[in-house]
């Protein structure tokens, strides 16, 4: 069979020049790939014959993968696609500016210019002037009069650069996510055989006939077929909502599919459908993924629809049936209207904050400005008609319109100048810069808020291996023979048939994927590769100077019998060979303490097994493995076991009596060194108020001893260092279940968790988050790079995944991805997430003190001389200079190690403290008084013509030019004291360091010269001299000394200052608008503000929508008394259904948006996210959601935890079920009922119209009856 497949290989070569077809078309494989189970196993052998016939078709060989000849990688990807999903167009530049002109206020501007533009070329007849009023005379000059248009123009222009300006800043962020995101999908690569070499080739390269190897953790990048697996288990929840691991073997099952996660085991598959035609892509292109349709999609559609029905037919139960969340019309429409709703971006805690902010602002802004319009239009009315008792000359009119207009347009100014839209784009940039420079910082950040958050972290839970640790594992001591050796043994002190065993079993029971490579540079170490405490072993087992590769190529991996793979519960691998007379031999490696428990004999020095007791077994721990461990040496045992060819085959599925009965063969102790920049980088954590917890699969004395080597356990502390088990006896009430203040009393102590399973980690994470012990609520980081790491990944505020030994369903559950697994880089990020914070603060400080001044002079300045000292185009220039620019200066400051020097912000630390409220009014003040000096009594002081009451056209005049130049020079220093937002002293600190700034604050000074020197009339400028230069550059240079002055004037002695620029609580929030908003995808503080209005329709919805439930609960065939009854039972019960129907109603509940998967962006980003699910190994314990039905109402837990995944309603085993009715049977597995409460979170918000979805067996349909 093998010669044949190869020599496929060798002819394909030939064929490939006049034979252009494989052995099947990409029809064939899509309609093949579509079958599960007997089916698919049915279609393969009649097309076929098996996998191996597979091969042949597609010219391939299983052992040794194609030749990876570039010709016909190349023709594979014309037949059969490429291995990658078309990504939406980027919007182009066109497109951003057109969104950018959408902005009210420049509306309003463009009209009142254009307004303005028009009226300007209307003449009056000359003799008719005089009778209109004073204010219309005193043009002497034909041209002044003729430059009329230039003011209307001027704004049109400077509209225009603000546009361009916003467009490009959106275009550039586009840019940088999408390098990001392509940065993340090249980093993605996969195993492959190609020539009989094992690969690693990016995702993107994979083709159709590719033979590649997949293990523990991996997401599948493409459908295929599998060829040799060992005990593989996959999770398929992503495709088919099924959460059960689904089995794969050449028998039963042997469909492997794209998008999938690996949860056990490992195999080869030959890759059968890549790209759009994989399962994943076609689910893609239904949701639209790419625009044109085309009747190929139609196609797929109607083959898609069909598989969905077959897959109906197969449906065993009713929650399978539910499953299908696309097989109706109506699915596929929500799906594609949940599509449409993507472009919804998350609002973070900050973003909340800024967006409240600045809708205040807004408001007050456009009082103000309405105030200012009818102050100038009243006093105008009231000189002109009354005061000067002029009659309304119809030749006058259109003189009059243009004075209401120019008021207009000073009013939309102040308006313009008041609404701080620089905001969100200081975000924006900040966040942009911020993640651009992480990234030099090994910081791969794949959601933006994730870097805002990660500066109020409070709390940060790391693994041990790999980020507090090298990941480098050598063997360092080792017990064999019944002799302890403290170093690595040489091979003649070891007797030969225990080295014989030895090196056998640690060839065959390590992963053929880990592998010992020569290292790249001369005199380097020698690479490792895969499962580094497999690699220890083979390293081991070098040193012994034997060699194991000898051994692989004697027993491939198609030669093994059975293998049992690592997983978190096991906590040991074991693989089975059959030995020629028939017999079996097992070979077992694993945690010291839980292997040794099951040997019964250990080989002694003359390599013969003895009887080994229990007595033994507590000598050895004492004197071997502890002795290790408080070294902070990882303890591993490797034991074997023989099957007598007599005794009949053994039952390989009954795992416990399997691995029992074992013979120790030696325990080794593996060293894994501290990183020499931990133990430093924790102490920075320390003092920046972060506590750091170790969280580890290890025993407890390796966690001790590292830790104590860290720093996270320092001498003489009273911290708590638990076990997994002690740690859930302690937090768990008689009944199993955790509670809340049960935790609270161990968190706060804990520093170090040994022995955890993948589940306590998330109890942990979940218990802190919850928790409501502390003044503020914790923000928790979490490090992880297994796939049992997910759930705590998810669950916490920000999750860290290892770039190098992270899985991928582990940095798919990430927010920030590790690229060197360095602990160290953690503190990068935090000292970022910090810096974030304090930018948009000091553009804040910056940017309101100009507002309250512009606003204050334009509208004073009004009311008393009936025209703006600022004209609409100056003030749009100091807009410009205030937003753009101040926030491309300040967003873009680089963090210092000072940041790490005071505790976290918190949640509700507002954004404008105390002492930026100093300095904001304090500048206002000096600069009001500078600004007002200068218009009423300038002309006297620097002995000019006043310019005060000028006629409507009148030229532009030196006073109002030094106001606008003293005006903008001001700001340009107090940007620089802008700089520093805690009151220090020294402004200059670091601000060479900052070439952005430097640029900008010298550019704008360049313009505004040039602005002023030959500005002119669109300006509203007169060039001055010298002198009068050195004046206005001398008040502004005053701000920087007033600085000085009020830093030294102490904050708490001035009471009346408030804060401002609180989040919204959850609390401030009336209950029935929470109601409504946990249908919204996210919080909007601005919509919130503008919605009061909709909140009675959405009622009289929300009302209409329940009744039609009941309704639909009735026709599903509920007796009548049955609901009567339900009704009568007790309330407790009745609030437990409703909770449960807020659990659904809020699938996605007020900060939920946060986690929406739609919102994570990666290769796989259209898939759901697997929803993980852990079961543990002792039945007693409830799986980790159960125990929220009794202590906290989904409402309650949400504002607990803004950032929390859509929360998984109540499930209904542990608790007695509330839904037990007589007519309504509760199906016992947990399992079943989550899967139905998944699916159910498609079909809800349909109402009525998605007909009898609910099968009668679950919690759904429980639900709607007790409604």
């Amino acid at each position: 069979m093998a010669n044949n497949s190869y020599s496929g290989v060798k002819n394909s070569l030939v064929e490939a020049n006049h034979d252009g077809e494989f052995g099947c078309t990409l029809k064939e494989l899509r309609s093949l790939m579509e079958l599960r189970g007997a089916e698919a196993i049915g279609k393969l052998g009649e097309c076929y014959g098996d996998a191996h016939g597979l091969c042949n078709r597609l010219k391939t060989s299983p052992s040794d993968g194609l030749s990876g000849q570039p010709a016909d990688i190349e023709k594979r990807k014309t037949v059969f696609g490429q291995n990658l999903i078309p990504p939406k167009k980027p919007k182009t530049f066109l497109q951003l500016v057109w969104e950018a002109l959408q902005d009210v206020t420049l509306i309003i501007l463009e009209v009142a210019a254009i307004v303005s533009l028009g009226l300007s070329f209307y003449r009056p007849p000359d003799a008719e002037r005089e009778h209109c009023g004073k204010a219309a005379g005193g043009v002497e000059d034909e041209t002044e009069s003729e430059a009329g248009w230039i003011e209307g123009a001027a704004i049109l222009l400077s509209v225009i650069c603000v546009v361009l300006v916003t467009a490009f800043n959106d275009w550039s962020k586009d840019k940088q996510f999408r390098g990001l995101q392509n940065r993340i999908e090249q980093e993605q690569k996969f195993t492959v055989v190609r020539g009989g070499q094992v690969i690693q080739i990016p995702v993107a390269e994979i083709v159709v006939g590719d033979v590649a190897q997949v293990k523990y953790g991996d997401l599948l990048p493409a459908d295929g077929v599998l060829i040799q697996g060992n005990d593989l288990k996959i999770d398929e929840s992503s495709l088919t909502g099924e959460s059960d691991h689904v089995k794969k073997t050449l028998e039963k099952d042997p469909m492997l599919l794209s998008g999938t996660h690996v949860m056990e085991g490992s195999g080869k598959m030959v890759v059968t459908a890549v790209g759009v035609n994989s399962q994943t892509g076609i689910i893609f292109t239904l949701l639209g993924g790419n625009e044109d349709d085309d009747e190929d999609e139609e196609e797929k559609k109607k083959e898609k629809e069909e598989k969905k029905k077959q897959r109906k037919t197969k449906a065993q139960d009713g929650a399978a049936m539910e499953m299908q969340p696309l097989n109706s019309d109506e699915a596929t429409d929500a799906e594609e209207k949940k599509k449409a709703n993507l472009p919804k971006k998350e609002k973070s805690v900050l973003q909340g904050k800024l967006t409240k902010l600045a809708v205040q602002i807004g408001k007050a802004g456009l009082l103000m400005s309405a105030i200012t319009v009818i102050i100038l239009v009243v006093l105008f009315v009231v000189d002109t008609f009354w005061v000067q008792n002029l009659p309304w000359v119809k030749d006058c009119t259109p003189i009059y319109i243009q004075f209401f207009v120019k008021f207009f347009i000073i009013g939309v100014t102040v308006l313009v100048v008041a609404v701080p839209e620089g905001l969100p784009l200081a975000v924006t940039i900040s966040l942009a810069y911020s993640v651009k420079k992480m990234m030099k910082d090994n910081n791969l950040v794949r959601h933006l808020d994730a870097c805002e958050t990660m500066g109020n972290a409070t709390a940060i839970c790391s693994d041990k291996t790999g980020t507090l640790t090298m990941n480098r594992m050598t063997v360092v001591q080792a017990y064999i023979a019944e002799k302890h050796h403290k170093k690595v043994p040489e091979p003649e002190n070891i007797p030969s048939p225990a080295l014989d065993v030895l090196i056998l079993g640690i060839a065959v029971n390590c992963a053929y994927t880990t592998n010992i490579m020569p290292p790249e540079k001369e005199g380097g170490l020698p690479r490792q590769v895969g499962n580094k405490t497999e690699c220890a072993l083979l390293g081991f087992s070098n040193d012994l100077k034997r060699d194991y590769h000898a051994i692989r190529n004697e027993i491939p991996e198609e030669k093994l019998y059975k293998v049992y793979t690592f997983n978190s519960v096991r906590k040991s691998m074991s693989t089975v060979l059959k030995m020629a007379d028939g017999s079996f031999r097992m070979f077992s490696k694993g945690a010291s303490e839980i292997l040794l428990k099951k040997c019964c004999k250990i080989l002694t020095a003359s390599g013969e097994p003895k009887l080994f007791r229990p007595r033994d077994r507590d000598d050895m721990v004492k004197k071997v493995i502890e002795p290790m461990a408080s070294e902070g040496l990882r303890t591993i045992c490797l034991a074997y076991r023989d099957f007598s060819a007599s005794d009949g085959e053994p039952d390989w599925d009954n795992e416990n009596d399997i691995l029992s009965g074992l013979t120790c063969i030696c325990v080794v102790g593996i060293e894994d060194p501290v990183r020499p920049e931990v133990p430093d980088a924790i102490r920075k954590c320390q003092r920046a108020g972060i506590t750091v917890r170790m969280v580890t699969g290890d025993n407890i004395n390796t966690a001790r001893a590292i830790a104590s080597k860290c720093g996270i356990l320092l001498p003489g502390d009273d911290f708590l260092c638990l076990e997994g088990k002690e740690f859930n006896r302690r937090i768990r009430n008689e009944r199993g279940e955790i509670e809340q203040e049960r935790i609270d009393k161990i968190w706060p102590k804990l520093r170090v968790l040994a022995r955890s399973s993948p589940t306590d980690k998330h109890t942990l994470v979940k218990g802190i988050i919850d928790s409501t012990v502390a003044e503020q609520r914790q923000v928790v980081a979490v490090t992880g790079d297994g796939t049992n790491d997910g759930p705590a990944l998810k669950k916490a505020d920000v999750g860290f995944a290892m770039g190098i030994a992270g899985t991928d369903v582990a940095k798919e559950a990430s927010d920030i991805i590790l690229t060197d697994d360095n602990f160290s880089s953690i503190v990068k990020a935090v000292m970022w997430g910090r810096n974030v914070y304090d930018s948009i603060s000091k553009f804040l400080q910056f940017q309101l003190t100009v507002n309250v001044v512009a606003v204050i002079v334009a509208f004073t300045g009004a009311c008393i001389t009936q025209d703006s000292p600022l004209k609409a185009v100056q003030m749009l220039w100091v807009n410009l200079i205030m937003d753009t620019f101040a926030s491309l200066a300040l967003a873009t400051e680089p963090p210092t190690e000072s940041l790490l020097l005071r505790k976290p912000y918190g949640r509700n630390k507002p954004l404008i403290s105390r002492t930026m409220m100093k300095n904001i009014l304090g500048h206002a003040v000096y600069q009001l008084t500078i600004i007002f000096t200068l218009l009423f009594a300038g002309e006297k002081l620097l002995d000019i013509d006043s310019g005060r009451n000028a006629p409507l056209h009148a030229p532009p005049s030196e006073h109002y030019t030094i106001v606008f130049n003293t005006f903008v020079l001001m700001q340009l220093f107090n940007e620089i004291n802008a700089r520093k937002i805690h009151g220090e002293r020294n402004v200059f600190e670091g601000v060479f360091n900052n070439l952005i700034f430097c640029s900008i604050v010298f550019g704008t000074f360049i313009i505004q010269i040039v602005i002023v020197q030959f500005g002119g009339k669109p300006f509203s400028c007169v060039a001055l001299t010298i002198d009068q230069w050195l004046w206005c550059t001398f008040l502004g240079f005053g701000s920087l000394l007033w600085g000085q002055v009020i830093s030294s004037i102490p904050t708490s002695r001035l009471k009346f200052l408030k804060t401002a620029g609180h989040g919204t609580q959850k609390e401030e929030i009336p209950d029935e608008e929470l109601e409504e908003l946990e249908d919204v995808d996210e919080i909007d503080h601005a919509e919130r503000e503008l919605r009061r209005g909709q909140i009675l329709w959405f009622r009289g919805l929300n009302r209409i929508q329940t009744q039609m439930d009941v309704v639909s609960a009735f026709q599903s065939g509920t007796s009548f008394q049955g609901a009567l009854r339900r009704q009568a039972s007790n309330s407790s019960q009745q609030q437990h259904d409703i909770r449960v129907v807020k659990a659904f109603r809020s699938s996605i509940s007020l900060y939920e948006g946060l986690e929406k998967p739609e919102s994570r962006s990666s290769i796989h980003n259209f898939m759901t996210h697997p929803e993980f699910r852990i079961e543990d190994s002792e039945p007693h314990i409830p799986l980790i959601d159960d125990t929220d039905a009794e202590d906290d109402a989904p409402t309650k837990r949400n504002s607990a935890s803004p950032r929390n995944a859509t929360p998984t309603p109540p499930s209904p085993s542990p608790s007695p079920a509330p839904t037990a009715a007589p007519s309504t049977p509760v199906s016992p597995s947990p399992n079943q009922n989550n899967n139905a409460v998944e699916s159910s979170n498609h079909l809800f918000p349909e109402g009525p119209k998605s007909g009898t979805l609910s099968a009668p067996g679950s919690p759904l349909h429980s639900l709607e009856t007790s409604l």
